[in-house]
């Protein structure tokens, strides 16, 4: 008989139907009369329960099956007499694939979710993170068929690199020499090198995604990107996932227009196909899921210059509001406190920041006429802070060289990027979205190492 996934299983009607399910046993309730199997195969937040007559089954098989194990059950499918479901499983067959020992690890209730990390390679099996998964999994999906229907590119950009997008310096280097033979040396021959010379792991795809733009007009990445920055917090990794759209001819209103747009249509899909797991998350993680998830969709973003958002955290300041960090004014870099009362407290609604002082900004951002802000456009969220990180790109040759020159970065190094430039240059724009700072939002979860199967951090790469 064919399997019948417990997600279809709970929509049927097809009473008095044989039928036949697999999964994992997350609770086995049991008496003289009758015991209860809540059965999930990971298709849905949601159990079905199977009811087993003690007398059909062999008396110690039963009692070995304990939460974790993994069984089959062929039986008839019934509209159920208890509360909380629609049908039920009446067990006529029962086979044990594989008996879990006391000693698993997710069996007890109430874990943190820091114990939970460390056992990455079972927390899946848990109602959180298996929603947190399915949850992944659809803002995947609604990603590709937003870039899709509107007309945009995938664009594969190179995980293996030589230039660094964002100045930072902060990257994995790619390397096939013998690495203790280096030390003895205390030189480096980067000709000997696979690559012959210095690579690194890309830290962003964006330089690469630029060159698509100037060819197919429009295009996406969707890939895993590199930090070797050495931050053990809440929403840091060292390897995570990017959405980085590129767009020719492209002005910065369009820009913002283009962001509000797909983020809203990220969060609308998740209110639409992932109900279940939300609700789930909304009783058990945040009680205020929902209610922010619909003002995102709902409410029109504000569009605030740095400078005015410099003069109303210092007004906040004025008015009593403590900050951890200081508001120092004008050409701060602001922290995630800041830009969370801007839109938590201030606003009330998400906030799309332009206008950055040059100082704190990339080198490729287009610098407005007053020689001092450039055409940064970043999309700040309720609870994250910075969602979206966005600009116009400068597409003068003269000026984008200056920028490199001054910023003491190597022009050979950017030779390629810069021939877009040179030949043919054209006005374009884009934005980076974090894909798990997005996951983090629409599940309410509070620790970004919990958005992603196995999280990457400092000293920490099981698995």
């Amino acid at each position: 008989m064919k399997r019948t996934k417990v997600v279809d299983a709970l929509k049927s009607t097809n009473y008095d139907q044989d039928i036949l399910v697999k999964g994992w046993v997350r609770s086995h309730r049991s008496s003289k009369a009758v015991d209860f199997l809540a059965l999930n195969d990971g298709s849905t937040i949601k159990n079905v329960q199977v009811v087993v007559d003690p007398s059909t089954v062999d008396e110690e098989l039963l009692k070995s099956i304990t939460t974790g194990a993994c069984v089959g059950v062929t039986g008839k499918l019934v509209k159920s007499q208890g509360a909380g479901q629609a049908v039920e499983v009446q067990c006529r067959e029962l086979v044990v694939y594989g008996l879990c020992p006391s000693d698993y690890p997710m069996q007890k209730k109430g874990q943190s979710f820091e114990y939970m990390r460390k056992y990455a390679h079972l927390r899946l099996r848990t109602n959180t993170f298996g929603a947190v998964m399915r949850i992944r999994h659809n803002m995947a999906i609604a990603i590709h068929k937003y870039f899709h229907d509107h007309g945009f590119y995938y664009f594969h950009t190179p995980l293996i690199t030589a230039s660094d997008a964002e100045g930072a310096g902060e990257m994995f280097q790619v390397t096939t020499l013998d690495l203790d033979r280096v030390a003895k040396s205390g030189e480096v021959d980067y000709t000997k090198d696979f690559f012959g010379k210095k690579t690194n792991l890309t830290v962003s795809g964006q330089l690469e995604g630029e060159l698509g733009a100037t060819a197919l007009g429009a295009i996406y990445t969707f890939g895993p990107t590199f930090r070797a920055e050495n931050s053990n917090t809440p929403r840091h990794l060292a390897e995570f996932w990017m959405i980085e759209p590129e767009v020719a001819f492209l002005d910065k209103e369009e820009l913002m227009d283009l962001e509000e747009d797909f983020i809203k249509y990220c969060v609308n899909w998740a209110l639409e196909h992932c109900a279940d797991d939300l609700e789930f998350l909304n009783k058990m993680i945040d009680k205020t899921l929902l209610q922010t998830l619909r003002l995102v969709t709902n409410e029109k973003f504000v569009r605030l210059p740095y400078t005015e958002g410099i003069r109303i955290l210092e007004e906040a300041v004025k008015n009593g509001h403590k900050f951890e960090f200081p508001v120092t004014g004008w050409g701060m870099d602001l922290s995630s406190e800041h830009e969370r009362y801007l839109v938590e407290e201030h606003f009330k609604c998400p906030v799309i920041m332009t206008d950055y002082p040059r100082e704190i900004k990339a080198f490729y951002m287009k610098l407005n006429p007053d020689g001092k802000t450039m055409q940064g456009t970043d999309v700040l969220f309720p609870r994250i802070g910075e969602i979206i990180g966005g600009s116009v790109r400068e597409e003068s040759y003269e000026k984008l060289t200056h920028e490199i020159d001054v910023r003491g970065m190597k022009r050979e190094s950017y030779s390629w990027y810069l021939d877009t430039r040179k030949y043919g240059s054209c006005p374009h724009a884009g934005f980076g979205l974090g894909f798990e700072r997005l996951i983090l939002f629409v599940t309410g979860m509070q620790n970004i190492r919990d958005v992603i199967p196995f999280p990457r951090t400092p000293k920490n790469a099981e698995f």
